[in-house]
């Protein structure tokens, strides 16, 4: 059943613990990102992990294979639990981080987080992919980069909570799916073109739910995140 992880979208350090600290108990998974990281660097990641925070970093890794893989094995050696890659970057690419980070935690002794390949961004449209020249619907080019990484090894993927039924459908049952996008019923969709609630996020097979805004925003984050949970919660006893 879908787990809760929290997108620490946050421009420092303080505001990105404050909210850890106020979620302690509630949220043990957390998102850290472009922002975040680039504010803060690696640091962040061990401050955060002291706390008892597990991590998502979610860099998108995107360059030759080489550059990504060795980029991919310091962010490894960090701790962290789960980390992304741009699916676009092709098979060879995704397959060399890989390889280097099998070979290198057998060798170093430390876990090897899960490697998740990213589809198609949940700000992206259709409109938005045949403006960069990508003529094939969208819910099939998010299938055939979900099958080139499950080619590559990968663990998982990252789509929208719009993609989750039609790929549930389609074979690729051992991937983890990580679903970005989630918006309250009655909240506003900011800049994510495909979005759902959290229920119906997981109704449709999402293992994981991002969530930043809905909880980063609130006036009480910490109730934003349990009506989340709530969310999840219900579906839960649904299929009980």
């Amino acid at each position: 059943m879908a787990s809760l992880i929290v997108a620490l979208d946050f421009p420092n350090e303080k505001s990105a613990l404050d909210l850890v600290d106020q979620l302690h108990g509630r949220v043990g998974f957390y998102k850290v990102g472009l922002q975040l990281f680039t504010a803060c660097g690696p640091d962040i990641v061990r401050k955060i992990r002291s706390r008892g925070g597990r991590i998502f970093l979610d860099l998108k890794f995107l360059d030759i294979p080489n550059t990504v893989a060795q980029a991919a094995l310091e962010a490894a050696r960090l701790g962290v639990d789960m980390m992304t890659f741009h699916a676009l970057g092709g098979e060879a690419t995704l397959r060399a981080a890989g390889e280097l980070l099998a070979r290198r935690s057998a060798e170093e002794g430390w876990k090897t987080p899960k490697l998740l390949g990213v589809t198609i961004l949940t700000s992206m449209d259709q409109a938005a992919l045949a403006a960069i020249g990508i003529d094939r619907p969208l819910d099939a080019m998010v299938l055939h980069l979900a099958r080139i990484v499950q080619s590559a090894g990968f663990h998982g993927i990252v789509c929208s909570p719009q993609e989750l039924g039609r790929l549930r459908s389609s074979g690729l049952t051992k991937l983890l799916f990580v679903t970005p996008g989630i918006r309250a019923a009655a909240s506003a969709a900011d800049d994510q073109a495909r979005a759902a609630t959290a229920a119906q996020a997981v109704r449709d097979g999402a293992d994981y739910l991002v969530v930043g805004r809905p909880i980063t925003q609130a006036v009480n984050p910490s109730a934003a995140a349990e009506q989340i949970l709530r969310e999840i919660q219900e579906v839960r006893m649904e299929r009980a």
